[in-house]
């Protein structure tokens, strides 16, 4: 059976899930997407309920087959009103699926020997927090710390992050609380901001470290700036004061990663 109307009470329910007080009252978000889902699925989230079209590509049939295999999961076909009602995309994907939120701990969190991390802090825009962690994952981070800012569950931070959200380990919490969890496990903190005076390819990426980033209106505050053992920028050559931030953080993490891989090249010892 098909459901056509958008005021449906369990299309109501889920559409509500787009914005965050909705997540955060009923503790699930919604994933939009094959590929999105997918990856969720290999994470082991837990899928409580899917809205689909009757019509869907080849990704989606596939996705849609494996969700089937779910024990007491339940596929709901829906009309085209009812999905763009619950998509995020111009465009709407022919399947989208509704997960519980999990609730990691950062205070559980041990990082490994070497460990290169990337905090965000006070991020805004949920697009560039996604981006952000495809960076991150891409350069191999060990893990995403995100201090206050955008819901990490948006359905922007999703789809920008193509999913990667859940394969990385991220973890969301105050910036007290990441600041704390910081000095316990004494890593050291590398800020950008423009006002440093050694460029990111100076910067000693090799060992142990966290690279930290803020809003980019105002940059990081002096509450971490202060606590930073290394600051770096990036060279600015036009009439643009700033880069995007997921851009930062990719040259940032690869310079990290260029440094490990050829030690004896790059970067202050």
């Amino acid at each position: 059976m098909q459901i056509t109307s958008t005021a449906n009470p369990r299309v109501k329910a889920a559409a509500s899930l787009k914005e965050r007080k909705g997540r955060e009252q009923a503790g699930r978000f919604l994933i939009e997407g094959a590929r999105e889902i997918e990856r969720a699925l290999v994470a082991g989230l837990e899928i409580v309920e899917v809205f689909c079209s009757e019509r869907l590509d080849p990704d989606e049939a596939r996705v849609v087959v494996k969700l089937g295999r779910l024990e007491r999961l339940q596929i709901v076909e829906v009309s085209e009103p009812v999905l763009k009602k619950l998509s995020s995309r111009e465009n709407p994907a022919g399947v989208v699926a509704v997960a519980r939120m999990p609730k990691p701990s950062l205070r559980d969190f041990v990082p490994p020997h070497n460990a290169l991390l990337l905090v965000s802090v006070g991020l805004e825009k949920p697009g560039n927090l996604g981006a952000l962690l495809r960076s991150a994952d891409a350069a191999g981070a060990h893990a995403v710390l995100v201090a206050g800012g955008v819901d990490l569950y948006s359905p922007q931070v999703i789809r920008n992050s193509t999913g990667t959200l859940f394969s990385l380990p991220v973890f969301a919490a105050s910036e007290q609380e990441v600041l704390d969890w910081l000095a316990h496990h004494q890593l050291p903190l590398v800020a950008t901001t423009p006002h440093a005076d050694t460029l990111y390819w100076e910067v000693n990426l090799r060992g142990p470290v966290a690279v930290v980033l803020g809003p980019e209106h105002t940059g990081l505050n002096e509450r971490w700036l202060g606590k930073a053992s290394q600051k770096a920028r990036i060279p600015m050559q036009g009439q643009a004061d700033s880069l995007n931030v997921a851009v930062t953080a990719a040259l940032m993490l690869f310079e990290a990663l260029r440094q490990r891989r050829f030690p004896n090249t790059g970067g202050q010892t």
